[in-house]
């Protein structure tokens, strides 16, 4: 097993260095006066010339290229994607102070990951509290699960976005609509893992607590609970990982605060560079999310 992990991260490792060699191919410095050029002024990109010149900001005649006159040399890069060493001077500009705050558009990349993260929770929380002990019901009552199961079934397709003009209408409050969209959107994988591994649980295990004459409380939570709780672990990883997914486009729609705030925003200022340093960082906190529930769900299963 360890001879494999081994080898998996060298394997991880070598694709790294791929796709970053891929990268600066992509984003190589072209024609005789390139190098001149970025040591003359910082690249622009064609987007951020264009915006400097509606801003009426100057523009110098080196910037991008063709920005200036006739003497201006090639374009700095094959495209306007960021290079290998903006993003560096990127990530070292946002990890130097991640939590400033300098008023509404300019907030440390730290503070808007928290206040995105603070809503996940909340939101996630609150559907937790309602899901699991719902899913025991449906789960243990065959009753319940008709009855119940024709509104899961036409609620669980809605994709969570739409509901977020109705949230908007009636809570009136931006921050509160994005946690009620991921209360939404985090219900029903836990509702419907937690439903399915109490329904689950072997017939055996129940007869021997319906012998000993176990109440049904404890039945549900020394027999019930320990047997379902891989299959419910799965349900809130699966549920964790499409609230990270959604928080990040509701606050795009929202605005005010947050990482995908901060998304929209960089892209708004034609800043390319914070956009993907974003995404990176988008990417890491979701996977360190998912493997959080993956060290629980492991904890939690047992074998037969």
């Amino acid at each position: 097993m360890t001879s494999l992990n081994a080898r998996a991260a060298l394997l991880s490792l070598l694709i790294f260095g791929l796709l970053l060699g891929i990268w600066h191919l992509a984003t190589m410095s072209t024609g005789p006066a390139a190098s001149a050029t970025s040591a003359a002024a910082p690249a622009m990109t064609p987007e951020q010339i264009e915006y400097a010149k509606l801003m009426g900001k100057p523009v110098p005649a080196d910037a991008g290229g063709n920005a200036g006159g006739s003497g201006a040399s090639p374009v700095a890069t094959k495209s306007g994607f960021p290079t290998l060493a903006q993003m560096g001077s990127t990530v070292v500009h946002h990890l130097a102070d991640p939590f400033y705050d300098k008023g509404p558009n300019d907030k440390g990349i730290g503070l808007q990951l928290a206040y995105s993260l603070g809503r996940v929770a909340l939101g996630y929380l609150l559907a937790a509290l309602v899901a699991i002990p719902l899913g025991f019901a449906i789960g243990m009552s065959p009753l319940i699960h008709r009855a119940l199961d024709p509104f899961i079934q036409v609620l669980k397709p809605i994709s969570p976005l739409a509901w977020m003009p109705l949230a908007l209408y009636t809570i009136k409050d931006s921050a509160a609509s994005g946690i009620f969209v991921i209360f939404i959107c985090s219900v029903w994988p836990m509702l419907i893992n937690t439903a399915f591994g109490v329904a689950g649980v072997r017939k055996e295990w129940l007869n021997v607590a319906r012998t000993l004459e176990v109440r049904p409380l404890r039945r549900a939570v020394e027999v019930i609970l320990p047997a379902a709780a891989p299959t419910i672990l799965t349900g809130m990883r699966i549920s964790m990982g499409i609230a990270w997914l959604v928080i990040v486009a509701a606050e795009m729609l929202v605005g005010g605060t947050g990482i995908g705030y901060f998304v929209w925003n960089e892209w708004n200022n034609l800043s390319l560079p914070n956009v993907v340093f974003a995404i990176l960082v988008i990417g890491l906190v979701g996977m360190a999310l998912d493997g959080l529930f993956a060290r629980a769900q492991k904890a939690v299963t047992y074998a037969d």
